[in-house]
């Protein structure tokens, strides 16, 4: 596998864990069409390699994200007025295409939540399969009091959420700690300051480690058919891949480490 070279985002691959940094901090990490663009290459990148385990998404200079990069809706602004009748399309689309790109990821996906967590980047917090906050960051969909809306986002909040909790904050765009973000189902820990924020990626990278990269990947399919699925189909397919799973190396492995009271080989 090879990283593409970016300018927006910095990686650094870490064993079976690679860190993606948004790197916008003059902008509180304002997510351009570059950075989009930036990441679905790096996601194309390491989709396949079973060797990369999870994905820790998180902001430089304090920040995690602040949203749309305004330059790049002043470009697509410039396209319309110029006879580009599908600019404004094209430009929010390609966002819905990165985040959808990385719900599906089939590496866990953590996010690092710190300051600003706005527009895209509390899209990026609901599709995370684990997402660890700071407690003052500061959480919000600010779109409709900048008279657009949250298109490309929206769903992810509600399925994140539920119905009634999305429309709150998508229709008032309050802005909120990361002590609301966990009480609404957002955020799955707080961290009171930056060495506990640490403590709690280790915890959870500690955690990922000790499961079956594989297991996890056709895990993390599953779930994300239900309720896209009718549920008899979806049970008839998970039971043959808990066949093959019991039948594979990873099954046979983990029993086996089970037995001999162990670590399994996966586990390091």
């Amino acid at each position: 596998m090879t990283l593409p070279q970016t300018e927006t985002i910095t990686l650094d691959l870490d064993g079976p864990v690679l860190h993606i940094t948004l790197n916008r901090p003059e902008s509180r990490n304002a997510m351009s069409l570059t950075m989009v663009n930036e990441l679905m290459e790096v996601f194309a990148a390491v989709k396949d390699d079973s060797n990369v385990r999870a994905i820790v998404l998180r902001g430089a200079g304090g920040h995690f994200c602040a949203g749309g990069d305004i330059k790049d809706m002043a470009t697509a602004r410039q396209k319309a007025a110029a006879g580009d009748s599908d600019a404004y399309v094209s430009f929010n689309r390609r966002f819905g295409e990165m985040i959808t790109m990385a719900n599906q990821q089939p590496q866990v996906v953590i996010t690092v939540l710190e300051g600003a967590v706005l527009g895209g980047g509390f899209g990026l917090a609901c599709i995370s399969d684990v997402a660890i906050a700071s407690q003052g960051a500061t959480f919000g969909l600010p779109e409709t009091g900048l008279g657009v809306i949250p298109a490309q986002i929206a769903p992810f909040v509600v399925e994140r959420i539920g119905l009634t909790q999305a429309r709150r904050l998508a229709l008032t765009g309050i802005r909120f700690n990361g002590d609301e973000a966990l009480r609404l189902g957002i955020v799955h820990d707080v961290a009171a300051d930056e060495a506990a924020l640490e403590d709690a990626l280790a915890s959870t990278l500690k955690a990922v480690r000790r499961c079956a990269p594989n297991a996890n990947r056709v895990t993390k399919a599953l779930v994300l058919k239900v309720g896209h699925e009718p549920m008899d189909s979806l049970l008839d397919q998970a039971a043959v891949d808990f066949a093959a799973a019991v039948n594979g190396e990873e099954g046979q492995e983990g029993t086996l480490a089970f037995v001999q009271k162990r670590p399994a080989s996966w586990n390091q």
